[in-house]
């Protein structure tokens, strides 16, 4: 499975990006996708999650109430809608994809928030 995270750029405060997670090599659908981002000089983060089962969606504190994880199985995808951005959400955002002991990560993407 190769994962694949884009859609990231320059924003400024209070603005809005969407991410996207695509897959080749395997169907999303069977997977729990979770997101992650690693700011400069910290250690990597989980930011979200959504099942592969009943779609239950999880977010951490920091992006609850902004940040929106959804799928779009006949796309192959996983999104993240990042709404109110704020400077400290500046990070290479990762998707993983896990289903049992398979686990998988893309490689990143940047988002810069910044005036």
């Amino acid at each position: 499975v190769q994962l694949q995270a884009y859609g990231g750029g320059l924003v400024q405060p209070g603005g809005f990006l969407r991410l996207s997670c695509g897959a080749s090599g395997a169907s999303l659908d069977y997977y729990a996708i979770g997101w992650f981002r690693q700011a400069p000089g910290k250690e990597r983060e989980w930011v979200s999650y959504i099942s592969s089962s009943d779609g239950s969606k999880k977010y951490a504190d920091s992006v609850k109430g902004r940040f929106t994880i959804s799928r779009d199985n006949a796309k192959n995808t996983v999104y993240l809608q990042m709404n109110s951005l704020k400077p400290e959400d500046t990070a290479v955002y990762y998707c993983n994809a896990q289903r049992g002991l398979a686990n998988y990560w893309g490689q990143g993407t940047l988002v810069t928030v910044s005036s």
